[in-house]
Parts: C-alpha cells; structure tokens; sequence
C-alpha cells in the first residue's frame, strides 16, 4: 500500500468503531449504479460535513490489494453482486489535495506537478514494465490501461482549496484547473477512470459561464439529487444518536436542525458529535477564524445584500437567484452570488421547493452573533448595536426609546421593506428585535393563543427562565393602545400555559400619515396556571 495508490482500509475501519459512528455505506451502492456518462461526480457540501470520512469509506471499498469484506460485512450498504464483485477491484488514487498543496509549498515545489510526480512513483513501482521517463498523470494512466485494461477510481479530498484560497489570476490555480482538465476530460479519460470523486466545499468552478470541466455531475446543497440522503446527518439518525447516548432530542433539535437537503432535515455531524460528546449545546461547528470569511462576503457592495442578511438572521427568508455563481470566492457581480455561496459553505440553508435562502439554527445565528460583537464598523456590527438598544429599551419598557430606535432601524437598515399592511410591519420588528436571540427562541409569528393569534411571541431560552415572555401585537396606521387592548380583550398572556411569572406585551403601530412608529409596553403579571 502506497500514499496515494491504493491506500487500504485502516482509516475507515478505525472509524467504523468509534462510539459516534453513523453508517452511510449505502452511498456506495448508489455509486455504483452510475451509468458510464454519470462516473465523473463533484460532491460538494460545508466544512464538518463528512467529506473526508466519505472519501476513506471509499477508499476502503476500492482499493486493491485489501480485503474488506469484514469490514462492510456488518454495514447497511446492500451485498448484491455488483457490490461484492466490485470491492477491491479497482486502483484507487486518493489525494487530499490542501494537504499536498501545503505539502508542496515547504519543499519549495510546484504543487500540481508535486502531486503528478508522487503519484506517479508509485504508479512506476507497481506497473514498471510500463512506466518511465517523464509522464504527466494522465499519460501514466492512460498506458496502464491500453496494456492492462485496468480502470482507476480516482479520489480528490477538498479537491477546491487551490480554487477558494489562491488568488484567482495565480499561476498555480490556473495550472490546477489545466490539470484537471488534462486528467479528467482528457481524449483517454473515459477509458481509464472507473469512478472520479471530487470533494470540497465549492462546486465546480465556472469560467465564461461554463463549468471549468463541464463532465462532472454536480451535487451540492443547492441540487443535492440522489445524493442528498449521505450529506450530514438525518433526523432519524440524530434521534438515534440521542437515544442511545441519553441526550435531549429537542434540544438538539433547537440548536441544529435546519438544512433541507430534498425536503429532508439534515444536520452537522461535527455539531451532534461535539454536542453529545461535552454534554452540552453550543456553537461547535466553527471558531473565530471563521469571520473572515463572513465579512469578506457579507461586507461587499452590492444592492440589497445588508437588508437580505438582516433579515435572514432575524428568522425571515429570502428569495435567491442560485444561477450563475462561479463559485470561485473572488468573481461576485451581486448579492445573490454572494448569498448562493454562503448556502454552499454553510452559513445559510436552501429552500430547493421556494427558492428560499433562510439561517438554518441556533448555531448559525451564533456564528453570527459573535462575529458581529468581535466586529467594529461594518454595516452589521452597527446593525446589531441598534437592535441590543432596542431590547434593553423594551425589557425597560421604554416606549419613546423603542419606538424611535425601531424607526431608525426601518431608515437606516432595511427601507426596503414597503410598509404596505401589518405583515410589512411584522418584518420589520423581527428585524429591529434581532439581539432577543441571546435569550429567547426564534419569534413565533401568528402564535395561537387565546381567542385569536398574537402577532410575535417571542419564549425566553431554557438557560434564561427569568428572562419575560414577550408578546406583540401591531397595528397599520391604527393606535398602539389599540394593540394591548385587543391582547387582553383576546386573553393572550392566559393561554400562555406552560409560562408564569412576567409577560410584557408591547404594542406598535405605524402611522401612514406621519410616517411615524408608536409604542405601548405593559407589564403582565401571570401566576402558574394561571
């Protein structure tokens, strides 16, 4: 067993005997029904999502020179006869390609031709009869063929870290996509690859509105497709997870779920895994390094990207274009390339049915949470300083303060929305309220309760019971006493069964005429079950 070439099963096996492991070798059998024209595949998804344990289960599966029979003897991945008549049957190239571009660059070496010449040692060592001198990959391969009839499967780990970190006009970018080029659409390509597997968080790069290698079947969070049941974790397989390590479910739910992936929920791994693991919930998925790449994309200047993060993190959703992204981390032309991006690494979720992009979690909104708090001067930074303004003045119940402050939020940040009824207004408290997030849960729009519903609820955290439930109600171009009124008269702070203590109910309305917010905050004081 080589580096590179035929590499084992060992990584694989260890990981099937963690105590958190989740079996996702079916994924194999789907693989392997691939119709000829369909064995050049591109699996995109964000970081922690699996990629790198998927690239190993594969491994294990192809490569020569092992035997893995007992190994997915116990697993869910179907025996039939193209399974067993398949495994270990292939040469399997597996390069994890950041590591060999860090690699190359302590050596001071060229790293696609770095690459190319490790591997091709090895292949040199297996087939020497066949190679010599001076060979680019696909060469070497191609003679392999045409004398054994052998077919490779081809494996790239974050086969887009030269694509998401060089510059975009560097020498060594271009070089790497004229070296996937050569290797994967070469004239011999569809001869001696089996299967090609590239993994990362970006699909493939697009240049002149074409993909860069437009073989390539693409899945992403975006068109998932038969893949999408192998990208993360299901509900089921959480549930599970729970249950077996005696975790709260909806808890876990509370922090994590929120990918659709066909309809599906889908979750972090690294997220469940960690949060299981320390016996506790919290932002595990990515640290401080991170905002980097949020101000980098959210901070650009394009009409409308500010407002549709805004109220993305506020919980409302957004329409997004996902056509046209180069996927490159440098070419944006506007902010839904920009938005589609983010939904590629993970910071937003993607509704496929609505064309809706949308913060999936908890988790997520924390990452951004923390990055506009560490932040200073960008527009979110000074977004989020006027919404903690905001809360301090209503859990005050300082309606003068409220009232202007939400005013200026409508002004200053997110005009866009046209008040036109008191759905447009609903929009824009969500959006004001933002920093309620620390303590309470996402707000409950048109919240059953009483003898009608109350227009915003929002329910403190489990981690904040003192903290007061509070209840909206609002009104278009009426009277904001009008609003409390209707909350007592439809016994809104009564229905709230499973809460006591203090409820603040807050009426706003909007005057038309005088363009104008206008506030009411009473405090109501519930005795338990009452």
């Amino acid at each position: 067993m080589g580096r590179f070439l035929n590499i084992g099963n060992q990584k694989y096996a260890d990981f099937s005997r963690t105590k958190y492991f989740v079996d996702k070798t079916e994924l194999l059998n789907v693989l392997l029904e691939k119709d000829a024209d369909e064995k050049m595949i591109c699996c995109s998804r964000p970081r922690r999502f699996g990629k790198s344990v998927t690239a190993d289960m594969m491994t294990a599966y192809f490569s020569r020179g092992v035997d893995s029979r007992s190994l997915f003897e116990p697993l869910k991945c179907t025996k039939n006869e193209l399974f067993v008549k398949s495994m270990n049957q292939y040469n399997t190239i597996f390069v994890d390609i950041q590591e060999q571009f860090v690699a190359a660059g302590t050596v001071k070496e060229e790293p696609n031709q770095y690459i190319q010449n490790n591997i091709i040692d090895e292949l040199r060592e297996e087939y020497s009869e066949l190679i010599s001198g001076q060979l680019s990959l696909a060469t070497a391969l191609s003679i392999i063929h045409a004398a054994t009839g052998n077919q490779f499967v081809i494996i790239f780990d974050e086969w887009d870290y030269p694509i998401r970190e060089l510059d975009k006009d560097s020498k060594e970018r271009l070089d790497y996509i004229e070296f996937l080029r050569g290797l994967f659409k070469g004239s011999g390509a569809k001869d001696y690859i089996r299967l090609a597997y590239l993994t990362g968080i970006l699909p493939m790069v697009r240049m002149k509105g074409q993909s860069a290698i437009n073989n390539f079947h693409e899945y992403t969070m975006i068109r998932p497709k038969d893949l999408g049941d192998f990208v993360g974790f299901t509900e089921d397989e959480v549930a599970g997870l729970c249950e077996k390590f005696h975790v709260d479910f909806q808890q876990m739910k509370a922090w994590y779920n929120g990918y659709s992936i066909n309809g599906r929920a889908v979750y972090n791994p690294l997220s469940v895994v960690r949060a299981i693991a320390e016996d506790d919930f919290g932002q595990f998925w990515t640290d401080t390094g991170t905002y980097e790449d949020i101000g980098e994309l959210i901070n650009r200047n394009f009409d409308g990207l500010r407002e549709a993060v805004i109220e993305m993190l506020s919980g409302n959703r957004i329409h997004v274009n996902t056509a046209g992204c180069k996927n490159d981390m440098h070419t944006f032309i506007n902010k839904d390339q920009v938005i589609t991006t983010l939904i590629h690494l993970g910071y937003f979720a993607y509704d496929k049915t609505t064309q809706e992009a949308y913060v999936p979690n908890k988790e997520i909104q924390e990452v951004f949470y923390n990055y506009m708090e560490n932040e200073s001067g960008d527009n979110l930074s000074r977004f989020m300083e006027v919404s903690e303004s905001i809360v301090e003045a209503v859990l005050s119940m300082d309606e003068d303060t409220t009232a202007r402050l939400v005013q200026q939020v409508h002004s200053d940040f997110i005009s866009s929305i046209e008040y036109n009824d008191e759905n447009s207004l609903v929009c824009t408290i969500t959006v004001a309220m933002i920093a309620f997030f620390r303590y309470y849960h996402r707000p409950i729009r048109e919240f059953p309760c009483g003898k009608g519903f109350a227009d915003i609820v929002y329910l403190p955290l489990a981690k904040c019971p003192n903290r007061p439930v509070v209840v909206a109600e609002l009104k278009w171009n009426q009277d904001a006493r009008t609003a409390i009124t209707q909350i007592k008269e439809r016994a809104y702070p009564e229905s709230l069964q499973d809460y006591s203590g203090e409820i603040l109910l807050v009426g706003i309305n909007y005057d038309k005429k005088t363009k104008k917010h206008q506030c009411v905050i009473e405090s109501y004081q519930k005795e338990y079950g009452g």
